[in-house]
Parts: C-alpha cells; structure tokens; sequence
C-alpha cells in the first residue's frame, strides 16, 4: 500500500519522497537523476476511461486527464486554496480544483475557452434548464444562411442550431444571458458533431476536432451517408442530465480571463497556491482548425484568436519564459507550479529540459519532474519514448517551487 502524501499532517513525509513510495498501482516508482534532477517515473494516476467526474466530459483537442490535476492538488493544497490554470482549454484544472474544495481561476487566449468552462462552476440545475430550454422559441427557428454547413446538418437541423445561436447572441448583446443560458450555449458547443446520433451532425470528426466542408463532404460520399434530422433542444437536455450526473462543480468565487497567460495583471501577487498546466507545445494541434465551427457558433472569428503555434525551440522557449515570470508573480512563496510537457516530433525533444532552461533565473526552485508512464517495460524508454505513433506520448509534469 502507498503513502498517500497530506501536506497538512503533522508527521508527512515530503513530497520528494511520497513520489519516490508511490505503488498505488501495483508497481514501484523508478527514481533517477538526470543532471541533478529527480525523475520520478510511475503510473500514478489511471489510465483508464470514465474514471472521472461527469461534469468533465466536454471534449477539447489535446486535453489532460482530470486526475493530473487532482493528483497535484490534493498534495499541494489545502481547501480554499486558489488553484490556476493559464492554458485551461476545456477547463480541466478548475473545474477539478471546485470538485476539491478549491478557488478555481483560469485564463486561456481562446474566449471559447471560457465558454466551456465557466458554466461548469455552479452550474443550473437540470430542472433549470430544461425549463429555459421549454421558453426558447424553437418553432420561429424555420430558415438557415450557412448553407454550406448542410454538408454536416440536414435542413430542419440547421435551422435550429442558427436560431439558437442567433438567439444566445442577442441575449448576450442585450445583457440578458445568464448562468442556465451559458449552460446551454456551453453544451451545444460539445454537440455540434461528432460520430453518434447524440450530436447533432452526421457522422463526422470527434467533437474536439471539427473538419472542414470539403473534407465533410468527401466523408458523407465515402460513406454514402446524407445529414439526419436531429433534435437540438432534446440532446441538450440529454447531455446536461449527463453531465449532471455526479453533481455539481461548485465554489464560493472563481476567476477567468480571456488573454495572454504572460499578462494577466486581474490576479493579484501571490494570489494563488498552486498552478497546474499543460501550455500549448511546438506546431503539433491546429486550435483554429480544430475550433473553426465552436467559434462561429459563439460568434468569435478563430483567425482573431491568437493561439501559440511555435516551429522552433528558442521561439516555444522564449514563449515559456514570458509565462513562467508571470506565474512566479502570481504564485505565493512556497507555492507550486506543475508545469506538464510531453515528447513530440518522434520521442527527439523532451520539453521539460526546455521549460527548465526557459525557468532560469526566475524564483522558481526546480523540484522534479514527474513523468506518468503508460506502456514502458524497459527503463531506457523513460528517455526515449516511442509507441510508434506521432504527437505527445506521455505526461512529463516540471514541478517548481516558489521561493520565498
């Protein structure tokens, strides 16, 4: 049995050796030095699907597991803390940091982040939506301009999602929209398509990698499939229920901002306990690809968004540099920054080697890095991973500390 690491008991062991007794899973942490730096390799949160609360299924291109997070945070924290993400995509590590007990803050330069993620935080009940789903006008809904999107949604289709959208967006400009409305509008983002009769396409992409027209269009010939009518408000309703399911996520206050994570002047000095991130890394996802139709929908031009997309190394590190000085402002003396990286390119980069030479001179003590391991049965491919597959491998989390 492991030693599960509380940092508020009085007889803990540090962190540095909680990590090192980790068997939760059944097998022993492999700890090595790499250039004085503790590595500590294990399983040590699953791997498995749909071990997680419910309210996390809204899908997002290259999002972590929520038991990342909350791996870090419940060693790290203690109730009440403020727990931030400056990359916070779907919103992983704050809707798990007001699972814990936590303040949740987050930032992302994408507004459909927040989109995603601030109706989770107190969200309504599903009483609550269903009735607003009952008021809006759905039989007015009976025309359509984006023809071209018929090549994903069958006419009738089509014209409920432009009349939803058409009507979240004057309740939006008029000051109207609420917390049950930013629920609806957050849940038809997570439906436009997908591969099953619960989105509201044809079968097409996962719902966190929208195609193209033209691509969709050689899909539907391929499979010889034409766009089915769809139920709008009634997959809404479904979807909610589910993510419902386990309860809500819910917390006192909350933060989000919409910007650059290198300035983030809303969060005050010292202000939160513990960061847990993943930024974005070197040209591996297209955000603006992937979110095209997530953009329209919210009423955002995804060519305005300024995602970071670097092709070089000293680009991805200065990058780096620039967000670890803001988080060292925004961290308090002996709090945490988990910084998570992954190998791409074919296992040839280890990014945690650039994040640390990105951290120097910062005051941001280096503790570890912790690299959560899923497939290894030999030693040697902690540092040169392959799977035979492209992308990011595994989780390979920087740990620092801030100085005091």
């Amino acid at each position: 049995m492991s030693r599960q690491l509380h940092l508020f008991d009085d007889d803990r062991p540090d962190l540095l050796t909680n990590l090192a007794r980790f068997e939760e899973f059944g097998a022993p942490t492999i700890v090595t030095d790499v250039h004085g730096l503790p590595y500590f390799v294990n399983e040590f949160w699953t791997a498995k699907q749909r071990k997680a609360h419910r309210i996390h299924e809204v899908s997002y291109r290259a999002c972590f597991k929520p038991q990342l997070p909350g791996f870090f945070i419940e060693r790290l924290t203690a109730p009440g803390d403020a727990v931030y993400d400056p990359f916070m995509g779907r919103g992983t590590t704050p809707i798990e940091a007001a699972l814990r007990g936590r303040i949740p803050y987050g930032n992302d330069t994408n507004p459909l982040s927040r989109a995603l993620t601030e109706p989770r935080i107190n969200p309504p009940t599903i009483g609550e939506v269903r009735q607003r789903l009952a008021t809006i006008p759905w039989a007015t809904f009976t025309g359509f301009e984006r023809a071209d999107l018929l090549a994903f949604y069958h006419p009738d289709t089509l014209a409920q999602i432009e009349g939803l959208r058409g009507w979240l967006l004057a309740r939006e400009t008029s000051g109207a929209l609420d917390q049950v409305d930013r629920w609806i509008r957050m849940v038809a983002l997570n439906r436009l398509t997908g591969h099953s009769a619960g989105f509201f396409s044809v079968y097409t992409l996962p719902p966190n990698q929208a195609t193209s027209v033209e691509r969709q269009r050689i899909i539907n010939a391929k499979r010889e499939q034409t766009p089915p009518v769809r139920d709008v408000p009634a997959i809404i309703a479904r979807k909610s229920a589910a993510l419902l399911a386990d309860g809500p996520a819910t917390a006192p206050s909350s933060l989000f901002l919409t910007g650059s994570a290198a300035q983030t002047s809303s969060i005050p000095d010292g202000a939160v306990a513990l960061v847990v991130t993943s930024p974005p890394f070197l040209d591996i996802v297209n955000y603006e690809g992937d979110n095209w139709l997530r953009c329209w929908f919210i009423g955002v031009d995804p060519k305005a968004v300024r995602i970071a997309m670097h092709r070089t190394i000293p680009g991805w590190r200065s990058f780096v540099a620039g967000t670890l000085a803001e988080l060292a402002r925004v961290t308090r003396p002996e709090g945490y920054v988990a910084f998570e990286v992954g190998e791409v390119r074919k296992g040839t980069i280890c990014l945690e080697e650039v994040v640390l030479s990105a951290a120097a001179g910062l005051p941001l003590t280096p503790m570890a890095v912790v690299v959560n391991q899923q497939e290894f049965t030999k030693t040697g491919n902690i540092w040169g991973i392959s799977n035979n597959e492209g992308g990011t491998n595994t989780n390979r989390i920087v740990l620092f500390r801030r100085n005091q």
